[in-house]
């Protein structure tokens, strides 16, 4: 139905001094691409796009575009000011764009025909297909089934990124035919795949890409038992990198791995030191099993 398939990693955004260190992202970025990543999301949660600027955002994705094809670009839209949400829809339009990745406005939780309204709202004025994220446990917000069903009949929302945590809302949207069903929760990539997901958006996927594709490409290709041990090799990582809040852990394997500093804006913290201790060894694990 969309382009939105396969495994697409939803990019940290790496920090220098305070600052955007963007020789850190051009390194990144080159990496996941060098490992067979279908796709990034620009400026989505783990980005912390929350704690950076307009102007920051917008200028983190243009570094992206200059490295990895439009076609392979999506960029988050969040926000709960509608005017202020479609200015800078339309500034970021101005560029050559996959789509957009959309959360529900956070925090005020709107009715469900708010919900409607709001997505009606943002995929009208849209000239790029739209993602819709549902992650309720960020941003206040639960769909009901018949409204996420609305939603997605509107011909600019292909896809939608299910953090949901909602089994009868899933297999509602994969039974639908209406939308691609994308999994934004790492530890049901295996699941989620097998009953008829598109890809996934992974946080996760940061780090050893290339066993996340492999993953993906044997449940596309029917191979289950495969795909089953490449899932059950990947989960001791997948579970290592959610136990703190996210991205710190994703950050610090990065680090670990010689690609970024590892350095978080505040209020966010690095990963404590247990952290990286058990990430050290998760990762040594892991390559010790693929040499």
């Amino acid at each position: 139905m969309s382009s939105f398939q396969g495994i697409w990693v939803p990019l940290v955004t790496p920090f220098r001094n305070g600052a955007i260190d963007f020789v850190g992202l051009r390194r990144l970025v080159n990496h996941l691409l060098e490992k067979g990543v279908d796709g990034v999301v620009v400026c989505g949660t783990t980005a912390e796009a929350a704690a950076l600027s307009k102007h920051e955002q917008l200028a983190v994705l243009d570094a992206v575009l200059e490295q990895v094809p439009a076609e392979r670009v999506v960029m988050g839209l969040a926000g709960n000011n509608m005017a202020e949400l479609l200015q800078f829809q339309n500034e970021i339009m101005k560029r050559p764009l996959a789509g957009l990745l959309v959360p529900p406005p956070y925090y005020i939780r709107p009715a469900q025909a708010g919900l409607e309204a709001f997505f009606k709202t943002v995929a009208d004025a849209s000239s790029v297909p739209l993602i819709l994220y549902d992650i309720p446990y960020r941003t206040g917000v639960a769909f009901e089934q018949a409204t996420l069903l609305n939603i997605v009949a509107h011909e600019r929302i292909v896809a939608i990124k299910d953090c949901g945590g909602n089994q009868a809302n899933t297999l509602a949207l994969l039974g639908s035919g209406k939308v691609d069903v994308l999994c934004g929760e790492d530890n049901q990539i295996f699941s989620a795949l097998c009953l008829g997901a598109k890809g996934a958006i992974a946080a996760s996927a940061h780090v050893h890409p290339e066993l996340f594709v492999a993953l993906y490409q044997q449940i596309r290709d029917n191979r289950l038992t495969a795909g089953r041990a490449t899932f059950f090799q990947l989960l001791p990582l997948i579970h290592s990198l959610f136990i703190e809040p996210n991205p710190a852990p994703v950050k610090t394997a990065l680090a670990l791995e010689g690609l970024i500093d590892d350095e978080l804006r505040a209020p966010m913290q690095r990963s404590s030191e247990t952290m990286a201790v058990r990430l050290k060894e998760v990762l040594a694990a892991l390559n010790s099993n693929n040499r």
